[in-house]
């Protein structure tokens, strides 16, 4: 993937914060509860969501990199590439509205998911931030069509280094809008929530997987 997904990848976790919130809110709500927020348990929790996130998306680029060293690996090349812009123009219609464009990669996650849930039991009520960053790092294995999109480009990325910085951006794109959940949410969210800048957003995410499927052809 060019480096312009680095950008795309960050726009969409930050465009599509409120999905975010609607999938993790409930936690970083919790963490506010009982007297002022405590930016430190905010950023023990989403540090280690966004880490969660880093990990997968090495993994996704090491198995990405170790396929094409396969015999054949013009094809996978041009497979992952494919795969990878296809998603863009996914997030790209789900920001314009088509909120159904990623239902199915949250389907494919939900048995991942019921591994991992019963574990997160323990650190709940989160009340020190040695429970609000594992917890963190749990919640990012929940089943979401942003995560799971985002994640089918580091498969792309050529290497694991890679996929886990392409992962981290978009990390870093959702972090507003989830370290402001519980302080300053209601600000931000009509920010992201304006039609026009989700139109706007939702074209240009759309731009850039068009743009990287013209660019099959340097590929083939």
């Amino acid at each position: 993937m060019p480096d312009s997904g680095f950008f795309a990848l960050f726009l969409v976790g930050l465009l599509g914060g409120t999905h975010c919130v609607g999938m993790c809110g409930g936690i970083v709500g919790a963490l506010a509860m009982g007297g002022a927020p405590r930016w430190s348990m905010h950023l023990a929790y989403n540090g280690g969501r966004i880490l969660s996130y880093a990990v997968a998306g090495a993994i996704a680029g090491a198995l990405g990199a170790a396929s094409l060293g396969l015999e054949g690996q013009v094809p996978i090349r041009l497979m992952l590439y494919l795969l990878a812009n296809l998603m863009l123009i996914a997030l790209g219609f789900y920001l314009l509205g088509v909120t159904k464009a990623l239902a199915f990669t949250e389907r494919a996650g939900q048995s991942l998911w019921r591994r991992v849930q019963p574990l997160t039991r323990r650190f709940l009520p989160a009340r020190t931030i040695g429970q609000a960053f594992p917890l963190g790092m749990l919640w990012g294995w929940l089943p979401c069509g942003l995560v799971y999109s985002a994640l089918a480009s580091s498969l792309s990325a050529g290497s694991a280094e890679r996929g886990a910085a392409l992962m981290l951006a978009f990390g870093l794109g959702t972090l507003p809008n989830l370290l402001l959940a519980g302080i300053v949410l209601a600000r931000i969210n009509e920010f992201v929530r304006h039609p026009v800048v989700r139109s706007l957003s939702g074209l240009l995410i759309l731009g850039f997987g068009i743009y990287g499927l013209i660019g099959l052809r340097h590929l083939l």
